[in-house]
């Protein structure tokens, strides 16, 4: 018997055969779409740290939208949103609020597409309304956008105006927005998005530990294979409960048993699983932390090596006297280091780390004086 094929994600983005951890988000949207216009979970903002798994829950979302005949418009914010939003959503022969969308420039082309940001909401507004007519009863259209802590002000404007429009008018529509925790505040604080306080906040935090290791067992047992109980018990336990590396570490530990196979039987062994945990914590630090740490500055890095000194959360009067400074001086790299989301806030006078296992990446590669 050949050995399966593994099953397990690390790519970014890629949908993992199992959604461990977060099946609760989709039937909370499965059922809002249900239940029709006006049910809450047809505005989400869906939040978490890098690697959480944000992207592949917009992924399942739209999977749940499109098997209900929904039109799924999926985008990332950068400069341009709305306009790409107006250009993938109208009709190809519409000629919305005056802006004619040439069918040459559905999609990814939108050179000549040029709406003035007083006119963005109305126009947008009138393109779902369009795309609606067109679609016919029974069918909606989903919204989603990714990175939305890098959308600009005007963008999320025009796209908050013409949502709450739409949702006040009772329209088959439901919007999706995704990015870093600090979206909530950044968002529901601005005056001009107050109608986002009523969104469905689901934040995508640490998947709890057997639900790790029972979706490790019944991926592994279900494909064939073997595992021991103890093997199980490590793998889950070495992911922490971060999606990114419950991904990584199967894939690995899958990897290597793969390597390993001598026609015995098909079985992951506690070998494997100790070899792919290594690998897997490599690939994290070289693909997550890595980066993060070389934008840094040398007194931002000087910060957060003084917060790998803590197992938790650190004082940030601690922080300044590890690092011979000043409170004042100290907060100077403690904001920026908030603003670029490598560290947060949990409580006043703390800071921890936002990345997960940053402060184990932190201990292993630099030296701590």
């Amino acid at each position: 018997m050949a050995f399966p094929a593994n099953p397990f994600k690390p790519t970014a983005g890629v949908m993992p055969p199992v959604l461990i951890g977060r099946e609760s988000i989709g039937l909370d949207f499965s059922e809002g779409l249900d239940d029709g216009p006006g049910a809450p979970d047809r505005l989400m903002l869906v939040t978490g740290p890098r690697g959480s798994g944000k992207t592949v829950m917009l992924t399942e979302l739209g999977l749940i939208a499109a098997r209900r005949h929904w039109m799924v418009v999926d985008e990332t914010a950068s400069e341009g949103l709305t306009e790409r939003l107006i250009a993938r959503i109208a009709p190809e022969s519409s000629r919305i609020a005056g802006v004619s969308i040439k069918p040459s420039l559905m999609g990814a082309s939108l050179g000549e597409v040029n709406i003035a940001p007083a006119l963005r909401p109305s126009t947008l507004r009138d393109a779902m309304t369009a795309r609606l007519r067109s679609l016919g009863k029974g069918k909606g259209l989903l919204i989603t956008v990714d990175e939305t802590q890098d959308a600009s002000m005007e963008d999320m404007t025009a796209i908050a105006t013409a949502a709450q429009h739409m949702l006040r008018d009772n329209a088959e529509v439901a919007f999706v927005f995704a990015g870093l925790p600090s979206l909530v505040s950044d968002l529901l604080n601005a005056k001009v998005l107050t109608f986002l306080r009523r969104a469905s906040i689901k934040e995508l935090g640490d998947v709890p530990m057997n639900e790790v290791r029972d979706a490790f067992a019944s991926t592994i047992r279900g494909a064939g294979l073997s595992i021991t109980d103890e093997a199980l018990d490590l793998a889950a336990q070495s992911t922490g409960g971060y999606p990114y590396m419950i991904q990584l570490v199967g894939y690995n530990m899958w990897r290597m048993a793969r390597r390993r196979a001598d026609g015995l039987g098909l079985s992951i062994s506690l070998d494997d699983v100790q070899a792919g945990v290594e690998q897997a914590r490599a690939k994290l630090g070289e693909g997550v932390c890595a980066p993060v740490i070389k934008q840094l500055s040398d007194r931002a890095l000087d910060y957060v090596m003084a917060m790998a000194r803590d197992d938790g959360p650190s004082s940030t009067s601690d922080i300044a006297a590890r690092m011979g400074e000043s409170m004042d001086y100290a907060n100077i790299y403690r904001q920026r280091l908030i603003e670029d989301h490598i560290i947060t806030s949990p409580a006043r006078g703390l800071v921890d780390f936002a990345i997960p296992f940053l402060r184990e990446y932190l201990r292993a590669s630099h030296r701590s004086d």
